[in-house]
C-alpha cells in the first residue's frame, strides 16, 4: 500500500498538470534563499541590482532614390552610437561585460534563423525563393567599441550576445564607461516579419517606421545566475537593470516621431501653434490634434 503512493506521488509530480498547478510549492520555481533574495522571492537585506545609463543618439535614413521603394541595393538604415556607464553594484569582481544585440537575429546564422522549421507546398512563390536565394542581413554592424578615452577595447560577438573585455576588474561599487557605435539595414516587417521595421506606401512614396530593440543593451548580471547571456530567438523578453537614459533621435524632416519620456526640445521641433495645443494637450479631458493630418501629409 505504501509502494503504491509513493509511486502515485511520484507519477504526480512528473505529470504535465503538476506544472500548472497554482497551489504547488514553489521549491522547483525559486533558487535556493539567501542574504539576496527570500524563500518568498522578495528581497533580501543584502540585495542589489546593476545599473546602466545610456546616452542614446540614433538616425534613421531613408533610400535616397525611392522610387520603387526599397526593393533595390539600398534599404532604409539606422545609425547609432552610445555612450554607457555601467554601475556595479554587485559584491563581484567583473572581468568582463556582456550586452544583448536583439537586432542581431535578422542575420542569416542566428539561432532564430537556423532553427526555424517550415514546410513546402505543392507550389513557391518568388518571393519565398529570393528570401531563401538571397537572406535579409539585418544584423548590427559595430564599427568601434572604445574606453571614455577612446581607446579601443576588446570584444567578442556570439550571434545575439556580445561580451566585452575589461582594462582591469571592475570593482564592487565602481563604474565604467565605454562607448558603441553602429549601424544596421531596417527589415520590412511584411516581408521579414519582426516586432519592429518599415512600412513602405509606394503611393505616396513614403515610409512608416517601427521601431523596437534598436540599440546594444547591457544584459542582466544576478546573484543567483550571473551574466543571462541566453541567445534571443525573437520569442519571450529579457530581464534588464534599471538606469537613466537620455535619447536623441533623428528622423526624415517630413517624419513625426512618437516615443515614451520626457519631450526635452518640443520648442525646436513644434511650430508655435502646435506648442499652444501641446500645452493644451497637457491639461485637456479630451484628445488633442498637435501635428494634424494636413501638416504630416507630403
Amino acid at each position: 500500500m505504501l509502494g503504491s503512493c509513493l509511486s502515485a506521488a511520484a507519477l504526480a509530480q512528473d505529470s504535465p498538470r503538476y506544472g500548472r498547478d497554482k497551489f504547488r510549492q514553489l521549491d522547483q520555481e525559486l533558487p535556493t534563499p539567501n542574504e539576496q533574495r527570500t524563500a518568498s522571492g522578495a528581497p533580501g537585506h543584502a540585495y542589489w541590482q546593476m545599473k546602466a545609463d545610456y546616452d542614446i543618439h540614433v538616425e534613421i535614413t531613408e533610400p535616397v532614390a525611392n522610387a520603387g521603394g526599397a526593393s533595390g541595393a539600398e534599404l532604409p538604415k539606422l545609425t547609432g552610437r552610445e555612450p554607457i556607464t555601467y554601475h556595479n553594484q554587485s559584491p563581484d569582481k567583473l572581468e568582463y561585460l556582456w550586452l544583448q544585440l536583439d537586432q542581431n537575429i535578422f542575420e542569416p546564422n542566428s539561432d532564430a534563423n537556423t532553427t526555424r522549421t517550415g514546410t513546402i507546398g505543392d507550389s513557391v512563390s518568388i518571393s519565398q525563393v529570393e528570401k531563401w536565394v538571397k537572406p535579409f542581413d539585418g544584423g548590427y554592424k559595430i564599427t568601434s567599441v572604445t574606453d571614455a578615452s577612446g581607446g579601443k577595447l576588446k570584444y567578442t560577438i556570439n550571434k545575439t550576445m556580445m561580451r566585452v573585455d575589461l582594462p582591469k576588474p571592475l570593482a564592487p561599487g565602481a563604474t565604467f564607461s565605454f562607448k558603441l557605435t553602429w549601424w544596421n539595414w531596417i527589415n520590412d516587417r511584411f516581408k521579414w516579419g519582426g516586432r519592429a521595421g518599415y512600412e513602405y506606401f509606394p503611393e505616396e512614396d513614403n515610409y512608416i517606421f517601427t521601431i523596437a530593440h534598436f540599440y546594444p543593451r547591457m544584459a542582466a548580471y544576478m546573484d543567483y545566475s550571473g551574466w543571462m547571456h541566453k541567445q534571443f530567438l525573437g520569442q519571450g523578453e529579457f530581464t534588464l537593470d534599471f538606469g537613466d537614459y537620455t535619447l536623441s533621435i533623428t528622423a526624415p524632416n517630413d517624419h513625426i516621431v512618437a516615443a515614451t519620456g520626457e519631450w526635452a526640445n518640443a520648442s525646436s521641433v513644434l511650430t508655435s501653434t502646435q506648442q499652444k495645443r501641446l500645452a493644451q494637450a497637457r491639461t485637456s479631458d479630451k484628445p488633442v490634434m498637435i501635428v494634424t493630418p494636413a501638416r504630416s501629409a507630403r
